[in-house]
């Protein structure tokens, strides 16, 4: 019974923390657009992470729950439990510390570690590929975000153009939300899979097949965006002013730019993070006109945090695993 409450309660504080993590970032951003107020914004973001993975599957999920160790053990769920808490705790940390992070690498690490900590086999080459994907993405958001701010300086003005770039601000967030849902959104699938596992069977157990029932999607979607109105102003200044004072179209080639470099990691199942290609968007955006435009000290401190989440995730999970032998 313990091991119930003790998961649920690790799975609660997951999805709230995404919600504060990757929400904040996704409404954040797109809530710089004129007239669009954090309320409105969330229907966008709730909708796509109830019905996208029922849609098109579960592939990113299944990533954290088969593809990186063997969690298919009698000890999975502990190390799953124990990767998830370790998590947690390094984006905690590093916020606090006013470091934004990637709660997917810390997850990636932290569940990593721990299984080679409780000496369960980990699968290194997936594991590289996850993590090759995740390097890439940025860059792919970067380079479209770039293409895009350039090709909208070239935009030339005409009746009806506030009308139509609100129209492009609709389509490109929308999108934007699905490619979220079908990706990194479903690190919380996967999280809040498990506990239902767990709590179902009221033990610690194998790491079964992930469902993503309908009633549970929506519970999910609920708290994330609790979470990301929680913290959408706080982190819309970091990624905005903090990066680039962003225009109209600077935040729609943002968008755009966000949800091709996520699409297209989600084509092979590889979870990234969406902070971090919303992050890569404005800076190619601001870059487009200019490198001046680009506030590099915020750039420099968000890349720093990005580069010791996953080691210290994986350390301290590891840590953890060798602790969890004793039970």
């Amino acid at each position: 019974m313990i091991w119930a409450v003790a998961f649920g309660a690790v799975a609660l504080a997951f999805v709230w923390v995404t919600g504060v993590n990757d929400g904040g970032a996704l409404l954040g951003l797109s809530g710089r657009f004129p007239r669009s107020p954090g309320l409105l914004l969330t229907l966008p973001a709730l909708v796509p992470i109830v019905l996208v993975p029922q849609l098109v599957g579960t592939q990113v999920a299944r990533t954290f729950t088969e593809r990186l160790a063997d969690l298919g053990d009698r000890r999975g769920a502990l190390a799953f439990l124990t990767g998830v808490t370790v998590a947690l705790a390094v984006v905690v940390l590093l916020s606090r510390k006013g470091l934004p992070t990637s709660l997917t690498l810390a997850v990636l690490g932290g569940i990593g570690g721990a299984c080679f900590g409780l000496g369960l086999r980990v699968s290194w080459g997936a594991l590289a590929g996850v993590l090759a994907f995740g390097a890439v993405a940025p860059l792919i958001g970067m380079t479209v975000g770039y293409g895009l701010g350039l090709a909208s300086r070239r935009v030339p003005s005409f009746a009806g153009m506030a009308g139509a770039v609100r129209t492009a601000h609709v389509l490109a967030y929308g999108a934007q939300c699905a490619a979220y849902a079908a990706n990194d959104g479903q690190k919380m699938l996967a999280v809040v899979g498990v506990a239902r596992q767990v709590v179902s069977t009221r033990r610690l157990g194998a790491v079964g097949p992930i469902q993503p029932a309908p009633l549970m999607m929506l519970l999910i979607a609920v708290v994330f965006c609790a979470g990301a109105l929680s913290a959408v102003h706080r982190t819309g200044e970091r990624l905005g002013r903090g990066l680039v004072l962003a225009r109209p179209l600077h935040v729609v080639s943002t968008e755009a730019a966000a949800a091709a470099s996520v699409t297209a990691s989600s084509l092979a199942g590889a979870p990234v993070s969406m902070t971090q290609s919303v992050t890569a968007g404005v800076v190619g955006v601001a870059a487009s006109e200019g490198t001046s435009r680009v506030r590099w000290q915020n750039v420099i401190g968000i890349g720093a945090a990005w580069v010791f989440t996953l080691p210290l995730a994986f350390a301290a999970g590891s840590l953890g695993g060798v602790a969890m032998r004793a039970l």
